[in-house]
């Protein structure tokens, strides 16, 4: 059942390279891969685009809490990285064996936070929609139409 309500993205690429022209509401962003990769490395890749995806919400997340909270965060700044480990190499994991996704998140946090303010946003990080989502069982159906 589709829901009328979720926002549309429409991505559109020819079959001759790697860019794509992603059409999200009124907002044109491209996707391509690097060119070590074989691609024209003109724009983000998939991944990096996943990446700012966390990265803005966990962000935006940070900002409305501090606000609300009224404490003096002045910026956030997320950076990320994505890598594929042995699953093995991973303690806290369900998966056991094979490769699986690592997204490593370090935030910095700029203003006169309390050591107990900084300790809650890290904790609130976790809770912004896209981590949840990424973290969740994810149900995608894909149809020819």
């Amino acid at each position: 059942m589709e829901n009328s309500n979720a926002r549309k993205v429409v991505v559109r690429g020819s079959g001759a390279g790697f860019a794509q022209e992603i059409h999200a509401g009124r907002h044109r962003i491209v996707a391509d891969e690097p060119a070590s990769s074989g691609g024209a490395d003109t724009g983000p890749s998939p991944y990096d685009l996943l990446l700012a995806a966390l990265g803005a919400c966990t962000s935006m997340t940070l900002g409305m809490y501090a606000r609300r909270k009224a404490w003096p965060l002045e910026e956030v700044t997320v950076h990320l990285r994505h890598s594929k480990v042995h699953a093995t190499d991973c303690a806290e994991c369900e998966t056991k064996e094979g490769m699986l996704d690592r997204i490593e998140r370090d935030i910095h946090l700029s203003g006169p936070l309390t050591d107990e303010q900084r300790s809650k946003l890290l904790e609130i990080a976790n809770k912004c929609p896209v981590h949840r989502t990424l973290k969740s069982e994810i149900d995608i159906v894909t149809r020819a139409v």
